[in-house]
This record gives C-alpha cells, sequence and structure tokens, in this order.
C-alpha cells in the first residue's frame, strides 16, 4: 500500500482541521468545561478499541473483512466521518469537513486487490484514502451480531420490545443475528407496515403473502436475512422484517408469517446512529461527524 502512495502518486494535500459545527458529535466534559474541542487528536487504536468493546471482531463472519483496512492503528487522527459505505461521495464529504477517517458499516474490500490503476470505484476510492491519508474502518457482521447492535436497534426504532436474540452463535448467548420481540399491542399488519413506512423512511415494502391480520411478536433482521425465515418462524413471529429476498423465499413462509422485505440501506442505516453514539458517548472530546452523504445505491421507479 506504501507503494502506492509514494512515487506514483500525487503529494497529499493538508487535511482542514475539523471545526464544532453542525453534525459533529464534539462535546465538551469534565475538566473542558462547556467549550467545543476542535483539535482533540487520537491515534486510531484507541477510537477502534471503543468500537470494538461493543462489537468485537472475532463475532464477524468468516467471509467477513470487518476491522481496520487502510491507515496503521498508531496513526493519529482529527475526526471521523460515519457512513454506511465508503463512496466516492463520502470521501468528498470527509475531506471537506477535515475528517481523516471514515468508519463505514459495509468494508470497501472484501477481497485482495491485484492491482490500482482507478478501474473501478473500490479501487479509485481505496487509492484516494492512500493518498490523502485518510483512515478506513469497518464495523459489519461484527456490528449485526452484537448484543444490542444492528437488529435490536431496528427492532427498537419499530416499537418492538421485550426482545431476544433470534438465531445465537451458542446456546444461551446473546450474541448472534436477529432478535424478535412483541409490540406493546397487537396492530393491524397494514397498520404495521405503514409504521415501517414511517419511520425507516422505506419507499417500497415487498412482503409474502399476509398470513394473519394482527401483528403482535416481531422479528428482525438487519441485511441479508432470508437465511432466518426459519428461525423467525420457531420463534413463532407474526412478522419478519428483513432485506434481500429471492423470488422464492417469499413462498417458504407458506402463510405461517408475513416475511418483509425493506431494502438493503433501508435496513442499515441505523449502522450511523449506532456507531455515532458508540463513538460521541465514550470519546466525548473526539469528533465525530455522521455522514450527509451516505445514499442508497438502489434507485426506485414509483
Amino acid at each position: 500500500m506504501q507503494a502506492v502512495a509514494s512515487e506514483s502518486c500525487e503529494a497529499a494535500e493538508p487535511m482542514k482541521q475539523p471545526s464544532a459545527r453542525r453534525g459533529y458529535g464534539l462535546r465538551a466534559c469534565g475538566a473542558f468545561g462547556s467549550e467545543y474541542i476542535n483539535d482533540f487528536i487520537m491515534k486510531i487504536k484507541e477510537i477502534t478499541d471503543v468500537i470494538e468493546r461493543f462489537a468485537r471482531l472475532e463475532w464477524q463472519e468468516g467471509y467477513d473483512n470487518a476491522g481496520l483496512i487502510v491507515g496503521r492503528p498508531d496513526d493519529q487522527v482529527h475526526a471521523a466521518l460515519v457512513a454506511v459505505d465508503v463512496t466516492e461521495e463520502v470521501l468528498d464529504e470527509a475531506e471537506r469537513e477535515g475528517c481523516d477517517m471514515v468508519i463505514a458499516h459495509h468494508p470497501i474490500l472484501f477481497h485482495p486487490l491485484k492491482r490500482f490503476n482507478s478501474a473501478d470505484a473500490v479501487q479509485r476510492c481505496v487509492e484516494r484514502a492512500i493518498r490523502r491519508g485518510i483512515a478506513l474502518y469497518a464495523c459489519h457482521t461484527n456490528l449485526d451480531s452484537a448484543p444490542g447492535g444492528m437488529s435490536w436497534h431496528l427492532a427498537a426504532e419499530l416499537g418492538v420490545e421485550r426482545l431476544r436474540v433470534l438465531e445465537p452463535a451458542a446456546e444461551g448467548s446473546e450474541v448472534g443475528f436477529g432478535t424478535v420481540g412483541e409490540l406493546a399491542e397487537p396492530l393491524a399488519v397494514g397498520v404495521f407496515m405503514e409504521r415501517i413506512r414511517e419511520r425507516l423512511g422505506v419507499r417500497v415494502i415487498r412482503h409474502s403473502d399476509i398470513a394473519c391480520g394482527q401483528v403482535r411478536r416481531v422479528a428482525v433482521c438487519t441485511g441479508a436475512g432470508a437465511s432466518l425465515i426459519g428461525a423467525a418462524r420457531r420463534a413463532g413471529a407474526d412478522f419478519y422484517v428483513t432485506s434481500d429476498l429471492k423470488y422464492n423465499d417469499f413462498m417458504t413462509p407458506d402463510k405461517a408469517l408475513t416475511v418483509a422485505d425493506i431494502g438493503h440501506f433501508e435496513s442499515e442505516y441505523c449502522a450511523i446512529r449506532i456507531l455515532f453514539d458508540i463513538l460521541s458517548k465514550n470519546l466525548c472530546t473526539f469528533a465525530v461527524r455522521r455522514s450527509e452523504s451516505s445514499r442508497n445505491p438502489v434507485n426506485y421507479w414509483v
């Protein structure tokens, strides 16, 4: 990676320093009084340690690439931008706002790159991050499976209570994928789907046949959750919220429960809020910004 950033690359321009502006989770605490702090520098390892106390790297799936992708643990950074994906638009925002670290839910790399020649968006983003001194970090399936992680957060947004893990990694463990719980009061299935649309900003909900008119027990799995339809059924769920379902997946419930596909991005946008909260509550003098450039790559003609 250093070879890419050396003689064949343009010299890095200095990043502007972050300021206490709208969008930053930059708070003063303790001895610092009530003033904003805008020159606090931290090592990358100090930041990632906070994240990994909540979502341990060993909880990620075997295919995943969560962790530090560009940068070194002892490198120092001034501010972090939290996003769903690392894209050229997100890197534009990072440079514009003086953020020299991007913390994303999805890893930009799942497989080794054999060359760097700007042939596609992934190569361009990695090259640019190296040239400009922007660290890239991903918190993916380890955040999905963490207790209180992605599915727990999405379920709570929908008013699902008394949550427990849907598919635990081990018997009795709270680590695992998905969650299941109950609504405070039963809702008509149409009312519950409107709640999904309104609270999550979902434009389109694809769903299986309506299994019953009332919804009380709800299962949730952010991201691609077709493999957990059986677990949702065994848990006695009336309704299962997930994404990335294929044609035959809508037949799997066999009218035992209603399965709804709300879209991958829509189900995982909450990662920004979760990671922002973890960092801003534990690193109260470090500048953290929620990306305003994270967007859904899927477009809808409606």
